[in-house]
């Protein structure tokens, strides 16, 4: 009986070595198999890669380029900046390429001004180029409610970030940022004055005269005066509309003095005649617009004064006095 036992524990003890050996067997069998799967893999993988080269090389298929070409300011005033960005992308591919979408922003030190998305912005011909143009509005009372250190009359400094997302094949959906910096104004308009006004003729049934104007920039910038559209009204009653074109450049933060010729009836203004006669202050208001030229394009701007007053002189010989400086 013991005898028996004893040889069963010495079978148990020889089975040992075959157990652990079929153990560490099938371990590397296991490792045998991911190795062999790994490298499968890993040249199925080269050979995709050999045949997109191939296949790119006999047919020509590339990634596309694209830059900003140019940053353009259509219409600029006192209320908004309408700005269109030119994207010029180039396929070099055999087919033509979607423009998924278009991811635009504009930002000033770091600061949002504004954003948007073009979906499904169309297609880049074949082995050609596009130039895709991005719209965007700047409202000038959004940003100046939004950052309250941005005064009118200043220039920003822009930067402006598109990514453009395009299908293409082999490649797949790829992203191409881009980048763009410049700088934008805030435009302020100018105040006008009327100084003085000096009579050229004088009768009760027509009077030429000459309005002295005093135009203030209170921009960052030069204003290249090109035209000047005005209506005056003198106590009330309106001498009129004109235009008058005279090209004059406005210094930035400076004033530009010039005259303007007008002719008026004084018996139309009733009392206020004798006002006139005898050199007392005269109310007025004038109203119009001056077309000017900025370093950032053309540029309509209003200009107005309401409740100002002025005198209306006459110098010996025609001579203008020094001391008819208007009372506002």
């Amino acid at each position: 009986m013991r005898a028996r036992i004893r040889g069963n524990k010495g079978m148990a003890s020889s089975d040992e070595p075959e157990a652990v050996e079929r153990k560490y067997k099938k371990e590397d069998k296991k490792e045998d198999e991911h190795e062999e799967k790994e490298g499968f893999i890993e040249k199925v993988k080269d050979f995709i890669h050999d045949i997109g080269e191939k296949i790119e090389e006999a047919i020509g298929f590339g990634k596309p380029t694209a830059d900003v070409s140019g940053v353009h300011l259509p219409c600029i005033n006192l209320h908004k900046a309408e700005i269109v960005i030119d994207v010029l992308i180039k396929n070099p591919n055999p087919i033509p390429i979607p423009l998924v979408d278009i991811d635009y922003l504009i930002e000033s030190d770091g600061r949002k001004l504004v954003s948007g998305l073009i979906p499904d912005a169309g297609t880049v011909h074949a082995h050609g180029s596009e130039t895709v143009k991005i719209p965007v509005t700047l409202i000038y009372d959004d940003i100046k409610n939004t950052y309250h250190d941005i005064k009118p009359g200043s220039i920003i400094p822009y930067r402006i970030r598109v990514a453009l997302i395009v299908d293409v094949p082999i490649f797949g959906r790829l992203t191409l940022p881009l980048e763009k910096t410049g700088e934008i104004p805030i435009p302020y308009k100018p105040d006008v004055d009327i100084e003085k006004i000096r009579f050229e003729k004088f009768s009760f049934e027509e009077t030429i005269a000459n309005l002295h104007l005093k135009l203030e920039n209170k921009n960052d910038f030069d204003l290249g005066l090109n035209a000047l559209d005005y209506e005056v009204w003198l106590s009330d009653v309106s001498i009129g509309t004109a235009e008058l074109t005279k090209s004059t450049n406005i210094e930035k933060n400076g004033i530009t003095k010039m005259e303007i010729p007008i002719s008026f009836r004084p018996k139309d203004f009733g009392s206020a005649l004798w006002d006139m006669i005898r050199g007392r202050g005269i109310g007025y208001t004038m109203k119009g617009n001056i077309d000017v030229d900025t370093p950032f394009g053309n540029m309509k701007l209003p200009i107005s004064k309401e409740g100002g007053t002025t005198r209306l002189k006459k110098g010996k010989n025609g001579e203008d006095d020094d001391d008819d400086d208007d009372e506002d």
